[in-house]
């Protein structure tokens, strides 16, 4: 069931600056266990999960998605998250037959050809999955910042999801930077990815994933072979998507790993 947007959009006033953790509250309060945190382990995902611990520990709900292509290192952030909360992590992965067919007609690579077969794979591989994940519920909660991306520079605390049935989205760390973000896991012992101490700020599959150099965008490690504007997955629109088709950008195709 939606929630009711006036009471949303009027929370969404209410709480735009707050601090994280009154977001958190909020939403919890609000939703219950009728909302999850979706979490790829990266440190803002884990302050997130550390602040609903504090605020509602009995109603705190937990997804993940499995790409089958994750790095090592995000499952064993997976299972310090899981030992130290003492919560289930409810895991989502693709689609068997959808994978095996994308493999066998375009091979491990085809995201790396053009933007459209990025894309395809994201669908399979997270936006199918997070269409699971997110059935039932009224809310969900991500650990995004404005800062990782040109396409998040408009994100709320709170909105409402038109891309998935008008649910409500909530952004706690939102207008966080990287370094309150690490302040606050410092402070609180929280978890932090390994792959975010070897110049890794933002973290997904390992073949779509690379450290970045100094003074480098923090998303510039991610489908380094795009655009900014492109650096999406599909599973954070941004809030007021245009009505018109976005323009194909054409992409030169990387050579093939070999081996």
């Amino acid at each position: 069931m939606s929630a009711d947007d006036a009471q949303i959009q009027d929370a969404a006033r209410r709480l735009q600056g707050a601090r994280p953790a009154e977001v958190v509250t909020w939403a919890l309060g609000r939703f219950g266990s009728r909302l999850a945190i979706a979490s790829s382990f990266s440190v803002e995902d884990c302050v997130v999960i550390d602040m609903a611990i504090k605020a509602a520990p009995k109603d705190v709900r937990v997804f993940a998605l499995d790409t089958g292509r994750l790095p090592d290192e995000t499952y064993m952030t997976a299972e310090r998250v899981r030992m130290k909360y003492g919560i289930d992590i409810t895991w989502y992965f693709p689609e068997r037959p959808a994978v095996e067919t994308l493999i066998r007609a375009k091979g491990l690579y085809s995201f790396r050809d053009s933007l459209d077969n990025r894309h395809e794979c994201c669908g399979i591989r997270k936006v199918e999955p997070l269409g699971r994940a997110l059935a039932g519920l009224e809310a969900w909660m991500t650990g995004l910042r404005i800062e990782q991306s040109v396409t998040r520079t408009e994100t709320p605390e709170v909105e409402i999801d038109r891309a998935h049935g008008d649910m409500v989205k909530v952004n706690p760390v939102v207008r966080w930077s990287m370094e309150e973000v690490r302040a606050y896991a410092k402070e609180h012992r929280v978890p932090i990815h390994p792959l975010h101490d070897r110049g890794y700020p933002s973290i997904g599959c390992a073949p779509c994933t690379r450290a970045i150099q100094p003074g480098e965008h923090p998303r510039a490690g991610r489908w380094w072979w795009e655009d900014p504007e492109n650096k999406e997955c599909g599973l954070h629109l941004p809030p007021d998507p245009p009505t018109e088709p976005a323009t194909k950008q054409p992409t030169k195709p990387l050579a093939k790993p070999r081996g």
